[in-house]
């Protein structure tokens, strides 16, 4: 049974193709996009708008190709503590990295990499000259004098005409970032400033998808926006600009709100120009809400995203990251819509797969996990944990056979790679892990193929599983999260360790 769909992406790039192009036109043809959220992989809006193509964007840069340059910002603080984008699990800098990649990929070249609030930090540094050995051009921008009470300051050359400006040669100047606080906003200030000083009366505009200002304040796609940023401490609120200028609501988020009057002011120096924009709102150029097709859908979606989200805040509460404010407020948001842990299909399954180990005692070490996934036409597959595999391993081979119509007794991986992988785990590296996790798993099932058919069969199924719901009653191993990492399934978790161990969590 295929996936029902609610939004249309062919509709949303008709739309926003449109929006851009007449905002640079009211510009005099030179407009700075602020590209908020992701430029490439948005699974969040691929999971609240099922339908939504993760890489819609780039989708839209190609057709604006020949009259858009990229620039890429980059806060210095990010590099140097090394801040970690979670779906990835990679640094910002090695993002970044991986976007200039991407987009040359995707056949669009990028004009200039910004390193943002830079003050000489080490790793800031070693990541410009890095750039630059490959032949990027980087740009550093200090943190801007004045920010954020002196207007005068800010809009002098002791503000903005401090930072080197950045040449571009197109009409549209998309300014994008690994991560919310890259300093994308003050960059197009900065650039802005510059163009008015030399006669170009370019202008600014926003690209963020979420919140969707023209759905209602609390509809589930909106809640589940405020879900991804509790940690943030983010708040949907109604645009009270907007509201007043135009008697319409229409939502924005609390930073663009709080921000705008300042935003305003500069705008308006910088322009000379005191009718800028009327609302945060207006700033805006997203068409998001105009491509949903089937409300009933997202909202489904977007409520199964507050609940994976609450999973995640749990997690991250166990391991020190969040505090208990945030996992109470994704509590309330649930209790608001009706729901509970065990409204995502398979949370129960895993957690009885997990009782049903220790009823048997074919648990690892002490420690019983189980693992479910919801297959595309909705079946449910369970595992466990056992001496020889990790819940996971055992999850994704249940899963492949089942897709394949392999029997549940035949194995995929001969005793004798396993029973190698074991010796070479614990006799020959001195690991006190025998059970293989998933990631060591694949690497065993694709060597078994080679004289097994049946681990071949597997194998092929193995892409089926993209997108489908996972939840284990344990925190991932990093071996277990990157083999359900690359196959691109929906993960949950309990926030238990599989182990007592503190270096192994």
């Amino acid at each position: 049974m295929p996936r029902q769909t609610g939004f249309d992406n062919e509709k949303y790039l008709r739309e926003q193709t449109a929006a851009i192009l007449e905002r640079v036109n009211s510009f005099h043809n030179k407009l700075y996009l602020e590209f908020g959220g992701k430029l490439l992989y948005d699974y969040h809006a691929a999971r609240v708008l099922p339908g939504f193509d993760p890489n819609v964007k780039m989708r839209l840069l190609q057709q604006l190709g020949d009259q858009t340059d990229v620039i890429l910002c980059i806060y210095a603080g990010d590099i140097e503590r090394k801040k970690i984008r979670a779906d990835f699990g990679i640094t910002y800098d090695a993002d970044a990295l991986k976007l200039i990649d991407d987009l040359a990929a995707w056949g669009i070249s990028l004009r200039a990499v910004v390193i943002t609030r830079f003050a000489n930090q080490f790793a800031a540094k070693a990541f410009k000259n890095k750039l630059e050995r490959r032949g990027v051009r980087v740009y550093t921008h200090s943190f801007t004098k004045g920010y954020p009470t002196e207007i005068d300051t800010i809009v002098s050359d002791e503000g903005y005409g401090a930072n080197e400006y950045i040449e571009t040669a197109k009409p549209i100047v998309v300014v994008t970032g690994p991560g919310p606080g890259s300093g994308k906003l003050a960059t197009c200030l900065s650039q802005l400033y510059h163009d008015h000083r030399r006669g170009v009366h370019s202008g600014y505009a926003k690209f963020e998808t979420f919140p969707i200002w023209n759905l209602p304040l609390n509809h589930p796609v909106n809640i589940a926006y405020e879900a991804a940023t509790a940690d943030l401490k983010d708040i949907n609120l109604i645009d009270h600009y907007h509201l007043e200028a135009y008697n319409v609501k229409a939502v924005n988020y609390n930073r663009d709100i709080e921000a705008f009057p300042l935003v305003r002011r500069i705008l308006e120096k910088i322009t000379e120009n005191p009718l800028v924009y009327h609302s945060p709102t207006d700033m805006g150029v997203n068409r998001a809400g105009f491509g949903i097709s089937d409300d009933a859908v997202v909202r489904a979606a977007a409520i199964q995203e507050i609940i994976r989200r609450y999973f995640r805040y749990q997690c991250e509460y166990a391991m020190g990251v969040v505090d208990h404010d945030t996992v109470e407020r994704l509590r309330l948001f649930m209790e608001d819509l009706g729901v509970s842990e065990e409204s995502r299909k398979v949370v129960e399954p895993a957690r009885q797969a997990a009782r049903g180990a220790q009823a048997c005692g074919k648990g690892h070490a002490g420690i019983f996990c189980g693992a479910a996934i919801e297959l595309q036409d909705g079946t449910i597959i369970t595992g466990k944990n056992s001496p020889l595999l990790h819940a996971a391993s055992s999850l994704v081979l249940n899963a492949a056979k089942h897709l394949a119509g392999i029997p549940d007794g035949m194995h995929l991986m001969p005793p004798s790679i396993t029973e190698s992988l074991g010796h070479l785990k614990k006799d020959v590296l001195k690991g006190r892990e025998v059970s293989l996790n998933l990631d060591e798993t694949l690497i065993a099932l694709g060597i078994s193929a080679s004289a097994n058919p049946a681990a071949q069969m597997a194998i092929e199924k193995l892409p089926e599983l993209r997108g489908c719901e996972v939840h284990i009653t344990h925190m991932p191993t990093p071996g277990d999260e990157v083999g359900l990492r690359k196959l691109g399934v929906n993960l949950t978790t309990d926030p238990g360790y599989s182990s007592s161990d503190l270096f192994i969590n």
